[in-house]
């Protein structure tokens, strides 16, 4: 009879738990598409202001689809500042940076990771100890340094620092080649290969997904730094796209159109890089080396 009874109980006890993961299940993706909903709406309505026109922008109650759409505000984005040449001044900025971090990044992080010389691991602490120094600490002799060398109003403050201090991208780097097996070096040195074409040839193809990563971040950082055209820029032709929504905020605060207009045009080229390297940049965040 016992034998009987656990074997009818059983099944239901195995219903039980199937129906309590279902539950849990839902819950999460509940949860979770509240948490996506919620992030997302400001995103959705600062679009759709952007092509809304002027009038129903501000009807009460808000709509969250406008009755018509215009392309309106963009086209007084471009009439009221040169909207397309802080574009063109953020995209040279940001598309220097990141070649020259990816550069740099990818020779340090392989010197740090596999290269045997004096000093490397203090070297390697004292890469990592400028991380831990705030910029705005630096701002104002860097600023002395600049004026100095005739760079106040260029671009060259805001490409050449960001490429030689990135201690991120270097620490990133090295921590993806550790994690190459040494196995792939050898056999490529017995062959006759030297550092340079193993680097070039086996560690940095591999290294696509961390290059990713580091290039979206470097991109985003960039592409949105505020602070240090504020500090370098002075004439409006250098301005980037950052300085150019501030200076449409201070002339133009009641357009909220043309405003969202101009927000909506920024993140674009960032939406855009995101979605191009987003396999090898999740492979990156992860950090899972080689693939079998």
């Amino acid at each position: 009879m016992a034998s009987v009874a656990r074997s009818i109980a059983a099944p239901r006890a195995t219903a039980r738990g199937a129906r309590r993961s279902i539950g849990r299940l839902i819950a999460l993706y509940a949860g979770m598409a509240t948490v996506a909903v919620a992030m997302m709406a400001p995103f959705y309505w600062m679009v759709m202001t952007s092509f809304s026109p002027a009038a129903s922008a501000f009807s009460y109650p808000p709509t969250w689809y406008p009755p018509s759409l215009t392309l309106e505000n963009y086209a007084r984005l471009a009439t009221v500042m040169p909207f397309l040449q802080f574009y063109l001044n953020s995209a040279l900025i940001t598309v220097s940076v990141v070649a020259g971090q990816l550069i740099v990044c990818s020779m340090a992080g392989y010197a740090f990771a596999r290269l045997h010389f004096p000093f490397r691991g203090p070297a390697f602490a004292l890469v990592l100890g400028s991380m831990m120094i705030p910029h705005i600490v630096n701002i104002i002799p860097l600023y002395v340094m600049f004026k100095s060398l005739g760079w106040i109003n260029t671009f060259y403050p805001l490409i050449v620092p960001p490429i030689f201090t990135a201690g991120f991208g270097v620490f990133l780097l090295r921590q993806y080649f550790m994690t190459i097996p040494e196995e792939l070096e050898e056999a490529a040195r017995i062959d006759g290969a030297s550092t340079v074409t193993v680097f070039t040839r086996i560690m940095l193809p591999l290294a696509k997904p961390a290059l990713a990563a580091l290039a979206i971040f470097t991109f985003m950082g960039t592409w949105n730094d505020f602070f240090n055209p504020l500090i370098f820029i002075n004439s409006k032709s250098k301005m980037t796209v950052t300085l150019g929504i501030a200076a449409l905020r201070g002339e133009y605060a009641t357009e909220w159109t043309v405003l969202m207009a101009a927000a909506t045009a920024s993140v674009v080229p960032i939406l855009a890089v995101y979605v191009v390297a987003q396999k090898h940049f999740i492979q990156g965040i992860t950090m899972t080396g080689l693939k079998a």
